[in-house]
């Protein structure tokens, strides 16, 4: 019996390493991805990602008749969330889209290596979590990081800083409301779908999108995929692996978005936005080591819901 137990618990942590590997190689792609867009305005193609998302979203949910507990989430508090949620998606969103359209790739990948500790940050204001000093020392130096990067270019980096901070606001209302990923995505996406499909035939982004050819709809199309895979693999992980190990493998995504910026796309790196980003890195080792540390220790209510949002705000 315990054998059995113990190959079912193996089985699943393979299976879950290979879903969030997979989930992450699949975000950490996303430039390769919107690089072939750069014909398409920037928000022609977040408002897409909207309305192909949530087309994917509802043939999945039909296909597995799960209507019902999508119905089940259908109150004014979750619905006003989601709407909330859904607005700060699709600003994270634009600005990912515009960075990389824009040849600001290492700029994505700052937001995505602070977002944990914005996270953090977040859960002190907001869930009255308290860090160790090792946390606050790895968020003072990480805001040393962004300062020297700021320096460096004579101007914030707020590509960055707007990609964490949405991100981060993103998973804790996800953790707020308390919904299944799947469903969440759904009332997130359908609540700001008017606002995408009004913008797309109201500005007349429908015809010049079409002007470019059945190809770039087709590839505006597989917004739905790119965006709903890497989340279902996700929510897969995040079942079969503990918290701490989901953490650590989100650091995938943006060194793939950095190593794809420096090599590929070949942007420019000042010796400051080095410096910066080393600080930057030490502080996410050691922020990391303590949250392994603390996995160790008996459980905490408080600390793991801090956990559970830094481990979930990749869902977009």
């Amino acid at each position: 019996m315990g054998q059995k137990s113990g190959l079912t618990s193996g089985i699943q942590i393979t299976s879950g390493l290979g879903y969030g590997v997979g989930a992450y190689l699949m975000w950490g792609a996303f430039p390769l991805y919107f690089q072939l867009l750069d014909s398409v305005p920037s928000l022609v193609v977040v408002a897409n990602r909207v309305m192909w998302a949530l087309v994917l979203i509802v043939v999945i949910v039909a296909l597995g008749r799960q209507w019902s507990n999508v119905r089940a989430q259908f109150t004014l508090r979750k619905l006003a969330w989601s709407f909330l949620a859904g607005m700060i998606l699709v600003g994270n969103w634009s600005v990912y889209v515009f960075a990389v359209m824009n040849d600001h790739v290492v700029d994505a990948s700052l937001g995505y290596f602070i977002n944990p500790l914005v996270t953090v940050v977040l859960a002190v204001l907001v869930l009255n979590e308290t860090l160790s000093k090792p946390q606050w020392f790895s968020i003072g130096l990480a805001v040393t990081g962004v300062t020297t990067i700021a320096i460096s270019l004579g101007t914030l980096p707020w590509i960055g800083i707007a990609l964490a901070l949405t991100f981060a606001s993103y998973g804790l209302i996800r953790k707020i409301i308390g919904m299944g990923s799947l469903e969440g995505l759904m009332l997130e996406t359908a609540s700001v779908f008017p606002i995408a499909i009004a913008y797309i035939f109201v500005s007349g982004e429908f015809s010049k999108t079409i002007d470019l050819g059945w190809g770039t709809v087709a590839l505006l199309a597989l917004a739905g995929p790119v965006t709903v895979f890497p989340l279902l693999a996700f929510a897969s992980a995040a079942n079969r692996l503990p918290l701490s190990v989901v953490g650590m493998l989100q650091y995938i995504t943006p060194t793939i978005i950095f190593i794809l910026g420096v090599t590929l796309y070949k942007e420019n790196m000042l010796p400051g936005e080095w410096l910066g980003f080393i600080a930057i890195w030490i502080a996410l080792a050691i922020f990391s080591v303590n949250v392994l540390r603390n996995q160790r220790r008996p459980f905490n209510r408080k600390s793991a819901d801090s956990e559970a949002i830094n481990s979930g705000s990749n869902l977009a």
